[in-house]
């Protein structure tokens, strides 16, 4: 399977936002058990990971034909909506020209667990910091995070500012302090050192058969989602000559293209949910 250890609730996260969404959204325990042991997550993983998805509100129970399954909570449709757009959508580095959106916020000291809130959830979308309270992202970000911080109530602690950067300093230089670097390409390495040698295996394959796309594709998305949120897409004037976004962009798009139709496939055939 899972070419990297992940957590259960992850890979189930993505076998709904994946799969179970363009099929009716929900499954039952017992097929989501069959596919979760090709994962190599055994059953007791599996029901204890449904445990805490469902207390935090992101899977319902539903029994349908006399089998106790779960479907994905509608209020959560709008995130796996936005990641979507996040994962699929912002594979190209943002463009210079579109500016920046800038999110100033503050915090009474009385309500302290929001501005850890706000600083965690700003990380996650992909925001800088500039200087306490003073975040900043391209400006294709500003949806995103206005609708985030409404949902989550933190919007009477924020203002959201549309700008572009006037003077003073080199805003190459200035980016590179706003932003972990280092960080975010250790973790794009860690992704083609994990995927690369599978994409050069697959690719001297003439047909993938649907069970092994499965194994390596949901494992491989559960890695890449993360990191389109933390790095934003910066305009490539602003990264580092040896930036590894662009190597590891390009393995995605690959391995997405080669395996996301057959592991459906898959899944279909295993639980005869169909769209």
């Amino acid at each position: 399977m899972s070419d990297s250890p992940l957590r259960p609730s992850s890979l189930i996260n993505t076998v709904y936002g994946a799969f179970l969404r363009r099929v009716g959204g929900w499954i039952s325990i017992a097929d989501l058990i069959v596919l979760m042991a090709e994962l190599d997550v055994d059953g007791p993983a599996v029901r204890s990971a449904i445990s805490r998805l469902k207390k935090r509100g992101i899977l319902e129970p539903e029994r349908r034909g006399g089998a106790s399954g779960y479907r994905l909570s509608p209020a959560v449709h709008p995130v796996f909506d936005e990641g979507d757009r996040r994962i699929f959508g912002s594979l190209e580095p943002a463009d210079l020209a579109d500016g920046w959106v800038m999110a100033v916020f503050s915090v009474p000291e009385s309500e302290r667990s929001h501005r850890y809130q706000l600083r965690t959830r700003l990380t996650w979308l992909g925001f800088g910091n500039i200087t306490s309270g003073v975040w900043l992202a391209p400006g294709r970000l500003l949806d995103d995070a206005r609708t985030t911080l409404d949902r989550l109530g933190l919007s009477a602690y924020v203002h959201l500012f549309a700008s572009d950067y006037v003077a003073f300093s080199d805003l190459r230089t200035s980016v590179s302090s706003w932003w972990d670097f280092p960080a975010i390409q250790a973790q794009y390495a860690a992704f083609t050192d994990t995927y690369g040698p599978v994409a050069a295996r697959l690719t001297q394959q003439f047909e993938i058969d649907s069970a092994e796309a499965f194994r390596h594709y949901v494992p491989m998305l559960t890695q890449w989602r993360r990191l389109p949120y933390l790095d934003p897409g910066l305009p490539k004037e602003l990264l580092p000559e040896d930036w590894n976004a662009v190597a590891a962009r390009q393995l995605f798009q690959q391995l997405h293209a080669v395996l996301a139709e057959p592991s459906l496939r898959h899944l279909q055939k295993v639980t005869g949910l169909q769209g």
